[in-house]
């Protein structure tokens, strides 16, 4: 079984729901703590200018756990947000399809950053058709403070003896905490390929609204053409 680890992101972008799909389990860990000016708070759309980022104001100190960040609610910040998807994919062929969703998230009032990504997570993943179990791991307590022996005790947790890592895992992964454990580390492979985009240049690595409102019910098969991962 491959079980997969990734912080919740923020209107994440292709190659994070390409792990998904690749898993049999996917654990959202929002256990570790909140990166400032990282993903899990922001993410890029394409503007007619390039891209921009949509960024959620947060209120968080040093050592703060996802799970723990709030939502800042003294910036009107959605409204943002949901203006600039009108202004910069009015255009775009499925905009229709999914813009009355957006208006739905954006009129809720989000306390926990950890919730609000968490939703658009599994939304975005039933839109798309992934059919992947998630999980949440929230828990500090429940787990080892060493972050490999943290990450082999979730995949052993849900059955797993296959742990699909990103590819910048190569840089702290420690496969013989694994290899103990009796499970199998598979680093990532992702390029994403080139989609029909408004504007200029295609832009790669953007948050999966931009291929939503562009591609619509094919976004699952241009995250597929995009594997590089040999499972």
């Amino acid at each position: 079984m491959i079980v997969s680890i990734h912080q919740p992101n923020f209107l994440p972008w292709l190659g994070f729901f390409d792990k998904m799909d690749c898993s049999d389990v996917f654990v959202l860990l929002d256990c570790v703590q909140f990166e400032k000016n990282g993903w899990q708070n922001r993410n890029r759309i394409k503007t007619a200018r390039g891209w921009n980022w949509l960024t959620v104001p947060v209120q968080h100190k040093f050592g703060t756990t996802i799970a723990e960040t709030r939502v800042a609610d003294t910036v009107k910040w959605q409204k943002k947000h949901l203006n600039s998807l009108v202004t910069n994919y009015s255009k775009a062929p499925y905009f229709n399809n999914y813009i009355d969703y957006y208006h739905d998230m954006y009129s809720k009032r989000w306390i926990f950053l950890a919730e609000l990504c968490n939703s658009f997570i599994h939304d975005f993943a039933e839109k798309i058709g992934i059919e992947t179990r998630m999980l949440t791991v929230s828990s500090p307590e429940e787990w080892p403070d060493d972050p490999n022996q943290r990450l082999v005790s979730i995949v052993k947790k849900f059955g797993g003896d296959v742990y699909l890592a990103g590819a910048g895992g190569r840089n702290y992964i420690k496969e013989k905490h694994f290899k103990e454990a009796g499970i199998k580390v598979v680093f990532q492979d992702y390029s994403p390929i080139e989609y029909p985009q408004l504007y200029s240049e295609f832009i790669p690595g953007l948050a999966i609204v931009d291929a939503l409102f562009n591609v619509g019910e094919d976004t699952l098969k241009i995250i597929r053409k995009g594997r590089r991962t040999e499972l």
